[in-house]
């Protein structure tokens, strides 16, 4: 699907909750990850915070990303080091802004942040927001 579309956002719905399952899922450009325990308002209530920059995840799921970060940091490699601008960026990613909103507090204009989050994407070898911002937690950056 990103590789059509990499502006869209997947939302996973699945009977399926190991980590393997999940980070690769994330890794591929998922922005959410749900179980199909979820109920109809529930799944309603996170298409509206994905939509909104939001990246809706079911309490085990969460459980198991927050476990993995909680895993001691590796130092961030050479190639992966972001300008200030870049690490602005990707911290505001982190707080869940949008593009609008970081394009807003930063007083730049959107395309800069799309430039911006381009470069960061080469810079940590990601294809998506998700994966993005997993990566710079991973590794240390934010």
């Amino acid at each position: 699907m990103k590789a059509v579309s990499p502006q869209s956002q997947v939302l996973m719905l699945t009977v399926f909750d190991d980590e393997d399952k999940i980070f690769r899922a994330i890794r591929n450009g998922a922005s959410g990850y749900l179980l199909k325990h979820t109920s109809p308002s529930e799944l309603i209530a996170a298409i509206f915070d994905l939509h909104r920059g939001g990246s809706p995840m079911t309490a085990s799921v969460a459980r198991k990303v927050l476990v993995h970060f909680q895993q001691p940091q590796s130092t961030p490699s050479e190639g992966t080091l972001l300008s200030p601008r870049e690490l602005d960026i990707i911290k505001g990613l982190v707080a869940g802004y949008s593009y609008k909103l970081l394009a807003d507090h930063l007083h730049i204009s959107i395309d800069t942040v799309r430039s911006h989050i381009r470069s960061i994407y080469d810079k940590l070898q990601v294809n998506s927001k998700t994966e993005a911002v997993l990566k710079a937690m991973r590794e240390g950056l934010v």
